[in-house]
This record gives C-alpha cells, structure tokens and sequence, in this order.
C-alpha cells in the first residue's frame, strides 16, 4: 500500500485549486476530482485522518467583510429572539 506522502506526489502541482488556470474546462476538473476522490478511498483509517486533520489558517478578512458578518450575526440574533418571543407568546 502506498503512504500518504507517495499518494500526495502522484497528485502534482496541476491538483493544487490555487494554481489552477482559469481556462481549465469543467470535465477536467470533474476528472481531477475523482482521481483525488479515488486516492482518498485507498488511505488507511490513521492515513486519512492524518490528511485531512490539517488545521486551516485563518482568513484574512477586509473591513467591508467583517462588517457583513457583524451584521449577518446580528440579524441572526435578532431573528432568533424573535422566533422564542413568538414561540412563548403562543404558549399562552
């Protein structure tokens, strides 16, 4: 059985979604995917784990951004207590 360090060299730097020309036609990416799909499927249990227990790093967001997501949770919020306020009100 391959180790998880020849099965992430068969994948080259063509896999890499950050480096993808953006001329790559849809069926190619499909193709791609399941090649990766079908390496994925032959890891060992701990092989696969390894690989995808990579942390991720924290986005860099601009200020619009964390502006949006600022109000996006407030509105949650808002809704939320809105649905309990209703919610109890028709307890009654």
């Amino acid at each position: 059985m391959k180790t998880q360090a020849q099965l992430m060299q068969t994948r080259g730097p063509a896999s890499d979604y950050t480096h993808r020309d953006p001329g790559i036609r849809e069926q190619d990416l499909q193709s791609e995917e399941r090649l990766e799909d079908e390496l994925i499927m032959h890891l060992e249990r701990d092989q696969f784990v390894a690989a995808t227990s990579r942390p991720v790093p924290q986005a860099r967001l601009g200020a619009p951004a964390i502006a949006a997501l600022l109000a996006l949770r407030l509105f949650v919020v808002l809704v939320s207590l809105m649905v309990l306020y209703t919610f109890i009100d028709q307890l009654h």
